[in-house]
Formats: structure tokens, C-alpha cells, sequence
């Protein structure tokens, strides 16, 4: 039988798709990034066609939210940083505990570009509902001799007037709730503490636990957000300390886990119009050794 260069092409091609990587294991790039590439120079080509810093919008968002800097401020500082300890693409996984909102991918899809597809340990704003079976099968996923840097927060939304818990959406002309998953939890805390609740003992019903959960995780906030100057401001941070608590305790109980090294960077996402740069104020970044020991404070260098 005759074969032309043609069909003698399309079979090498192939038998080169099925050809095994050592040990019988399927090669994949899934996961981690190329490292051909730095992290930081990754960055810069990210962000090159993003919108520039807009002076009179980042005097807006940092009058509300101080201590707030942009996205591309931030991706810069913390690879950096991270460059510094030995992170790079093809050594590092990215786990996120952010909001199911798909303004939450922005930051997320911005730190993937850098270190590759992102372990998602997060739910309805940014609750880690993965939980401790989540943090354990995403130590596995490790690379060997390698690192986690773990992102986590709720966020708010802003819209380009500074009404905060408001956003712009691509697409659409209604100014929308952000965090919507907040806001009903906020809702209904409101509700128990002016005494108008209708409460449900069915609250955790399966079909939509997680936010019974947040509703539940954020009652003992009931009387600091009821004597916040601004509450929709005082809402992510009520939050974030909801979830730093559970935060801590699954990194406590699974840093025996923890490979060549962890960073742990939590904070407020704050979502914008599609013609801005996103935000975020850091609230943590934190670095644990090999060991599970927190060895650094790397906040004040953001």
C-alpha cells in the first residue's frame, strides 16, 4: 500500500498526540504557566492594553476606600515581590477564594495570565466553601519543590460618580448591585436588627446554601454595620473578617502541606466600570515557609 507525504504526515501527527510523557503520565499545561517567560515581564504585556489610570476616578476611589491601589500597581508589586522568594510560572499554583461574580474574574484572569489556570477555593463573596478538603487536594496539586499564592476577599462595586455597592456592566444599561450576594446578606441582617426579619429556619436548604452561609457568617457584624457612617462602605470589610477567620483556620490546620513556600494576599476587590482599572485594597500578604511557619509581613511593601 502506497501512502502519500500527506497521509504519512497526519499519522506522524499522531502518534505524537499519544505519545507519554516518563512514568506513562499524560503530558498537560493545564495547570501552570510556561516559565520561559518572567512573571513580571508577563505583567507589563498583560496590562499594556488596559485603560491608563484615570487622575479624577483614583481620587474617587481612594477617598472612599483608602489605602486602595489598582490592579496594575498591584499585579506588579506582588510578582515582584514574589520573584524575590523564588516564585515564578512554572513553579507556582494560584488558588483564589473570590466572589462567584463574574466581575471577581478580573483580578482573577489577571494573576492567571501570569502564573497559570487558578485552584478556585471561593463561593457566593468570596467565602472559601471549599473548605479544608479543598485547601488539602489543592496543596497536592503543588508543582513539587514549589509554591501557592493564594488570593482571597469579597468585593464592592463603584460605580464612576462614587456610589459604592453600585457598578457598570458590559452590556448592560441598568447600574447594577455589587456584591449582589452581599447586599442580600446585608439586607437580611438589617432586617434582625431593626426586628422586620422574617426568618427562615430552612436557611440552609441546598438549594442555595452558600448564601445562607453568608447570611449566617455575617451576624455578628449586625451592630457595626448598623453604626457605620456608610454601610455599603463598612460591607466588604464586615466581610473580609468573616473571612479571615475562616481563612486562617484552613491554612492553620493544612499548612503541614505547604511545599517550597506559600503567599497568602487577602484584601477588598473594588469592581469598576468596563472603561477603568479595577482596584484592590490589601489587607494581608503574608509568607509562610516550607515549614508552615509565617516568616514574612509583606503588606507594607504594596
Amino acid at each position: 500500500m502506497k501512502l502519500s507525504l500527506a497521509s504519512l504526515a497526519l499519522i506522524v501527527a499522531s502518534a505524537s498526540a499519544f505519545t507519554s510523557s516518563p512514568a506513562g503520565r499524560a503530558r498537560t499545561s493545564l495547570s501552570i504557566a510556561p516559565g520561559d517567560v518572567k512573571a513580571s515581564d508577563k505583567v507589563t504585556q498583560i496590562f499594556a492594553d488596559k485603560p491608563d489610570e484615570d487622575p479624577e476616578f483614583d481620587a474617587i476611589v481612594k477617598r472612599n476606600f483608602p489605602g486602595a491601589i489598582n490592579n496594575r500597581d498591584l499585579a506588579t508589586r506582588v510578582v515582584e515581590l514574589l520573584e524575590e522568594k523564588g516564585f515564578n510560572p512554572s513553579n507556582t499554583l494560584l488558588a483564589t477564594s473570590l466572589c462567584a461574580d463574574e466581575l471577581a474574574r478580573v483580578l482573577e484572569d489577571e494573576f492567571v495570565e501570569v502564573y497559570g489556570n487558578n485552584f478556585n477555593l471561593g463561593g457566593l463573596s468570596g467565602f472559601p466553601f471549599a473548605g479544608n478538603t479543598g485547601w488539602g487536594a489543592m496543596s497536592a496539586h503543588v508543582p513539587d519543590n514549589g509554591y501557592c499564592l493564594t488570593i482571597h476577599g469579597p468585593h464592592v462595586g463603584i460605580t464612576k460618580d462614587g456610589v459604592i455597592g453600585k457598578v457598570e456592566r458590559s452590556g448592560i444599561a441598568l447600574v447594577d448591585n455589587c456584591c449582589g450576594s452581599a447586599i442580600a446578606a446585608s439586607n437580611y441582617l438589617k432586617g434582625i436588627t431593626d426586628g422586620s426579619a422574617n426568618i427562615n429556619p430552612r436557611i440552609q436548604q441546598f438549594t442555595d446554601f452558600q448564601q445562607g452561609a453568608v447570611q449566617e457568617l455575617i451576624l455578628p457584624f449586625g451592630k457595626r454595620l448598623a453604626r457605620a457612617d456608610e454601610r455599603m462602605r463598612e460591607l466588604p470589610y464586615a466581610l473580609y473578617d468573616s473571612q479571615e477567620v475562616m481563612v486562617t483556620d484552613i491554612i492553620n490546620t493544612g499548612k503541614k502541606s505547604i511545599k517550597q513556600g506559600l503567599a497568602v494576599l487577602g484584601g477588598i476587590q473594588i469592581n469598576t466600570a468596563p472603561d477603568q482599572l479595577d482596584y484592590f485594597h490589601p489587607l494581608r500578604f503574608d509568607y509562610y515557609d516550607s515549614n508552615g511557619n509565617l516568616v514574612e509581613n509583606m503588606l507594607p511593601y504594596l
